[in-house]
């Protein structure tokens, strides 16, 4: 698998996992958790993007 595409697999990974956590953070009043769902959603998207401009380069 080409680097590319491994970071948006895993980017789109983490951008489901955060939402979980966000989500589980909502449901039991624990901000932290929520806090840290937002975070790895974020640090998703960016891993997404990088991946998106890899393949770009890669052609």
């Amino acid at each position: 698998m080409k680097s590319g595409t491994r970071d948006k697999v895993e980017g789109t990974m983490h951008q489901v996992k955060g939402a979980i956590k966000e989500a589980a953070g909502k449901a039991t009043d624990s901000r932290e958790m929520e806090i840290e769902g937002k975070i790895e959603n974020l640090d998703g998207k960016i891993q997404k993007k990088v991946g998106q401009i890899k393949t770009i380069v890669e052609k």
